[in-house]
């Protein structure tokens, strides 16, 4: 990863530059990432890029040219700039491990640090982290309607820009798509490439048959023939089936179709209808064309013969939802050797951060499956041996007590004291663990429509401390 420590706001440079001149640059603060709602009406969302966060961390240094660039704009003096100079991160990162299924208010980022470090990296984890959440949720929705399906990311020629259309693939791929059309992400992440030819492949030859004879002779064990290049029914089908009988005559075996326009259902069905009378009633038919995740729930409704879906600019764009709301607030600021917390006030209550150094805490029942989230402090203790009662944040007479539970701590150690702790996995781990944290999540939370909202709650202690202060700067003090 390229060095991206000018990737910021630039009123993360003026407000260090203050801290700096105010000689509090040093003082050790606590800022919380989080997101406020769940893309696509979802009700979760999948975490991705910490690895790319790590990247960036490892990265992070001021070189003579950004230096250089810095003292142009004739606004920084050498003191600050010098400072630049020898920045280092020397801060401490817990984050949630990459693909957890996370909801609105949780920590997902926690930073400890001097302000000065701590004030720099929040726009490029910002950055980060939602754009890869997003497309990690959108392709788990697209996953979902498909039904177990193998779904292709084939969006990277609508992605946007390069770096969208690199990480969107490796985001999506998390998220559970089966392979990607981008090569670079391929190599860069080792996803399994998917594709095979164009419109333009078909119509560079004379003839529909033409075209799909030179395709089998170059590849006749992974044969996928484009067929609505000018009539699925009367051209493209009957052209793939003679095809395919000449394959089977040389001892291969076809792989499929692909369709990518008109009536999608009608055509699978009938596509399907004339293979199985020639022969090759189980070959493959692949749809694309526009889908999402909404379109294939249709489809699949409707009995299409479809086996695989390319999904392209709806995925890599997440265009229903094109950004998850991430932010970054501050929650802690040490004084005389202790965390004092603070609070951001707003008439939205959605929009009062929650105080303090936090964990999260993920409460599962005896099958192992997910029940509820509690937002505490991070030194509060809980004894599984005893039953624990949680208590809805806003509407608190809506309460519920568990009994034989299991606990387990979401955030995990990335960076403690500038040092690099965090276990990297590949994409492909990455991935199945999302499949499995998927599996703890009951059906009613992964419906594509109105899903069942999880639950997610303060600690008792943590709800006394948030009302405690918005009680005080409501009396002005």
């Amino acid at each position: 990863m390229k060095n991206h420590t000018l990737l910021t706001d630039f009123y993360q440079l003026t407000m260090m530059n203050g801290y700096l001149k105010n000689g509090i640059h040093n003082d050790v603060v606590v800022f919380d990432l989080f997101f406020r709602k769940n893309p696509c009406d979802n009700s979760y969302t999948i975490i991705a890029g910490i690895e790319q966060v790590i990247d960036y961390i490892e990265n992070l240094s001021f070189n003579e040219e950004d230096i250089q660039y810095l003292r142009t704009l004739k606004l920084f003096d050498e003191v600050f700039l010098e400072e630049l100079k020898n920045f280092k991160f020397t801060g401490s990162i817990y984050a949630v491990e990459e693909g957890s299924i996370m909801f609105p208010q949780e920590p997902v980022v926690r930073v400890l640090a001097p302000c000065f470090q701590a004030q720099l990296i929040e726009t490029a984890l910002l950055n980060i982290i939602n754009f890869q959440s997003l497309i990690a949720t959108k392709a788990s929705r697209v996953c979902e309607a498909a039904g177990g399906d193998p779904v292709f990311e084939f969006g990277l020629r609508r992605a946007q820009g390069p770096d969208a259309g690199i990480y969107g693939a490796r985001a999506a791929y998390i998220g559970g798509c089966a392979g990607t059309s981008n090569v670079l992400a391929g190599k860069m992440f080792n996803i399994p490439l998917s594709g095979t030819q164009a419109h333009s492949w078909i119509q560079k030859f004379d003839t529909e048959l033409e075209a799909f004879r030179a395709y089998a002779s170059i590849y006749p064990d992974s044969c996928l023939l484009l067929v609505d290049t000018y009539d699925t029914l009367k051209s493209g089908i009957p052209n793939a089936i003679k095809v395919f009988q000449e394959l089977r005559a040389k001892g291969h075996e076809p792989l499929g179709i692909r369709i990518d326009s008109g009536d999608i259902a009608y055509l699978s069905k009938e596509a399907r209808r004339l293979l199985r009378s020639a022969g090759f009633g189980n070959i493959k038919i692949v749809a694309s064309s526009d889908l999402d995740e909404g379109t294939i729930h249709s489809l699949k409704m409707q009995g299409a013969e479809i086996t695989g879906w390319g999904v392209g600019t709806n995925l890599i764009t997440s265009k229903d939802c094109p950004a998850l709301g991430g932010v970054y607030k501050l929650s802690a600021v040490e004084e005389n050797g202790q965390l004092t917390p603070k609070i951001k006030i707003s008439e939205n209550p959605e929009k009062i951060t929650n105080p303090g150094y936090k964990k999260v805490i993920r409460i599962y029942n005896e099958d192992g499956y997910a029940e509820a989230d509690l937002i505490a402090l991070d030194d509060e203790e809980i004894d599984t041996n005893k039953p624990l009662t949680i208590f809805h944040p806003l509407y608190t007479w809506k309460k519920k007590t568990f009994y034989n539970y299991s606990i387990r701590d979401m955030l995990v150690p990335v960076y403690v004291d500038g040092t690099l702790l965090y276990n990297r996995k590949t994409a492909e781990e990455i991935k199945g663990y999302t499949k499995k944290e998927l599996s703890s999540l009951w059906p009613e939370y992964k419906r594509l429509n109105r899903p069942q909202l999880y639950k997610v709650d303060l600690s008792e202690r943590l709800w006394n401390l948030k009302n405690d202060l918005v009680n005080k700067r409501r009396d002005g003090e």
